[in-house]
Order: C-alpha cells, then sequence, then structure tokens
C-alpha cells in the first residue's frame, strides 16, 4: 500500500552542557508533546543529551548504544521515529558525536558524524572519531530518511552521496552558534543557503534541527526550519525552545524530481572516473 504521506516534527530545544540526566527529561517532554501531534519521525539536534563544548568530559559522558536511557526513549512513542544526539562509547578511548534512530522500542540505527571541524572555535577532531558509512534509514513504507550532522553537510561530496541514497526525507541536525566559525561568516544565512540549495538541487525536503540558548560563551540561534522538495520553508520555529511539525507528501517530491532530475542524471560513473585522475 502507498504511504502518500508522513507528519514529522523537530523539537528545538536549549541543552544543559554535560547533564545528561536533566537533558534527558527534556527529551521525554518533547517525545509526548510529538506524539500528541501524531508525529511519525521526530528530530532533535546535534549532541541533544550531553551539549556541544564537551571537550574533556568526552569520556565521562559517552554511552554504548545499549544504554538504558537510549531504550528508555524509544519506548515512549515505539510507533515514532525518534532521532537523538550522543556521544557515542564504542570502545576504549573511541567516541563518536553521533546521532541513534530510535523506533518500535529499540535503537535501530546509528549515524557517527564524517566531517569532524576544526577550524574557527570549532575543535571537534580533538574530542571524536571520524565516521565512516552514510546512514539510510526506513521511517515506514515508502518514506526513508538519511542523515547528516552539521558539518557534514559542508563536505560537497558527502553530500552528493547521501543524496544518491534516493531519501524521501534529508535529516540535518547541527549546533550552530553564532559567529563560531569567525566574525565575518553568517552561520544564520549561510547556514539557509546551503540547506535551501541542497533540498531544491536534489528534490528532496529537509529537516535542520538547531539548538536556540546559551552554552559557556556560545549563543545558538535556533532557526529550526523543514523545507519542502523545492528547498522552500514549510514551517520555521521561533527564537525559543519549541516544537514544530508539518505533513510532507510523497507526490510533491516525485513532481519535483521530474522537473530537475539531478539524482537520474548524477553521471557516477563519470565522477568516479574523475575522481581517479
Amino acid at each position: 500500500m502507498m504511504t502518500s504521506s508522513i507528519r514529522v516534527g523537530i523539537a528545538q530545544i536549549n541543552v544543559a552542557l554535560t547533564q545528561i540526566d536533566t537533558n534527558f527529561i527534556k527529551h521525554q517532554q518533547f517525545i509526548k508533546e510529538a506524539q500528541q501531534d501524531k508525529c511519525e519521525l521526530l528530530l532533535f539536534p546535534e549532541l541533544s543529551l550531553t551539549g556541544y563544548q564537551v571537550a574533556h568530559h568526552t569520556p565521562h559522558i559517552a554511552m554504548p548504544v545499549t544504554d538504558e536511557r537510549l531504550i528508555r526513549l524509544a519506548q515512549i512513542a515505539p510507533s515514532m521515529c525518534v532521532v537523538v544526539g550522543f556521544v557515542e562509547y564504542a570502545g576504549p578511548g573511541e567516541y563518536y558525536n553521533a546521532m541513534a534512530h530510535l523506533h518500535h522500542g529499540e535503537v535501530k540505527k546509528i549515524h557517527r558524524k564524517l566531517n569532524l571541524p576544526t577550524y574557527g572555535g570549532l575543535n571537534e577532531g580533538k574530542w571524536f572519531h571520524q565516521g565512516q558509512q552514510l546512514t539510510h534509514t526506513n521511517i515506514k513504507p515508502n518514506w526513508h530518511s538519511s542523515t547528516l550532522i552539521c558539518a557534514d553537510l559542508w563536505n560537497p561530496a558527502l553530500v552528493h552521496c547521501a543524496f544518491l541514497k534516493r531519501p524521501e526525507i534529508m535529516l540535518a541536525p547541527i549546533n550552530s552558534a553564532s559567529n563560531i566559525v569567525s566574525d565575518v561568516f553568517s552561520n544564520e544565512k549561510n547556514w539557509l543557503t546551503n540547506i535551501e540549495f541542497y533540498s531544491m538541487t536534489y528534490g528532496t525536503p529537509l529537516m535542520m534541527a538547531n539548538r536556540f540558548g546559551p552554552e559557556n560563551d556560545a549563543h545558538f540561534w535556533g532557526g529550526s526550519r523543514i523545507l519542502n522538495s523545492r528547498g522552500e520553508v514549510i514551517v520555521q520555529a521561533e527564537d525559543k525552545e519549541t516544537y514544530i511539525s508539518c505533513t510532507l507528501e510523497l507526490n510533491d517530491i516525485a513532481t519535483a524530481r521530474f522537473d530537475l532530475p539531478t539524482i537520474r542524471d548524477a553521471n557516477s560513473a563519470l565522477i568516479k572516473q574523475l575522481l581517479n585522475v
């Protein structure tokens, strides 16, 4: 049976740095709010359970994928796919900036951040290991998502490879703070250019979930939004902690991709040949 629509939502929250139990309670609250809205896919920001500037705290706040807190979040609304950010413990000294896809009461998939920024006020390469795989998740019949975490979206080759998986939705959990790259690089303006371009080019709805509020000397500017398959804003969060949602239609994606068949005409064989030169 063709499932022609899906209800999706974003939890734009602020996060208490390294206070996992406090953040866990907030996650519970937003999952329950989304459940009342009949949301089928709920996205939290990058590192939503831990905060961003974890630095030397990394080993102490890392969790294995079997951590009971992840399981408990998965069990609140089993039919909903909930995507949360955390520091993954993968082995002694091996930690990842990761997103857990929680569905049917368990951890279904993990996406590990691929592109770790080490410029401006960003030092993730000092804290985390680098992911090596793209993540493609089945949400329900005819609806799949791919996930790129924050700086993953600033490596065009990674973005291209992710969209070639033909997801119906691209998930973009981020931690974007004002002036964190430089005083003249506008995160607020340039993030919108980035996501609108990719969403329009590949004919794919995109969900960008950012934080809102302070952490140490940083201010996370929010701006979470959901774009349709033509790169147009459907719904945008106000400057506060909030939940936003909308319904996406499969037919809209089909029409956009017929009009601009970027994925169909990607010519991957030629691209591979050019990269090998």
